[in-house]
């Protein structure tokens, strides 16, 4: 396996609407409830500043992709937001990392300054350690911030990264 970041292609569309779709019926990472379908796919990854995937370079399976985009807007518009999704098959692989390593690069190409998540439940222990040893600083906790898809509350951690 050759793992390399890139911009999306079209013909990426299906394989990230189902990554993607994974990641919300998990009900755990994402606010979104809704799923994507073809349209609302296409519409929601041509509209971020920045989509790109994880794939083989080899055989052009997708693994995961990510999106960025502005956080705010006006006097707030140089911090950026992004969101990461990868396979359930292929968790674990190192494949998050990569995604969020190129997104801190691309979010300075960009001409943004800080990438800031608002929303990482706090039970997500895996992206937590992932984005704390990428060096992303957590600005407190919001008690009850995520509901979860059985319904109870989780508490969210915000963290930022210079870029």
């Amino acid at each position: 396996m050759n793992i390399m970041i890139r911009a999306y292609q079209t013909s990426d569309l299906p394989d990230m609407i189902r990554i993607w779709n994974e990641v919300v019926e998990d009900g755990a990472a994402f606010p979104q409830e809704d799923f994507l379908n073809e349209q609302t796919g296409s519409a929601f990854f041509a509209e971020q500043t920045c989509t790109a995937v994880a794939a083989d370079s080899d055989t052009g399976k997708v693994y995961g992709l990510y999106i960025l985009h502005p956080n705010n807007i006006g006097r707030c518009g140089h911090i950026c937001n992004a969101s990461y999704a990868v396979s359930r098959d292929s968790r674990g692989l190192h494949i998050g990392e990569k995604l969020v390593s190129d997104c801190l690069k691309q979010g300075a190409v960009h001409g943004f300054r800080v990438l800031q998540f608002n929303a990482v439940v706090a039970s997500n222990i895996h992206a937590r350690h992932l984005y704390e040893r990428l060096g992303f600083q957590q600005l407190g906790v919001i008690p009850g911030g995520f509901r979860m898809k059985d319904g109870h509350y989780e508490d969210i951690c915000p963290y930022y990264h210079t870029l």
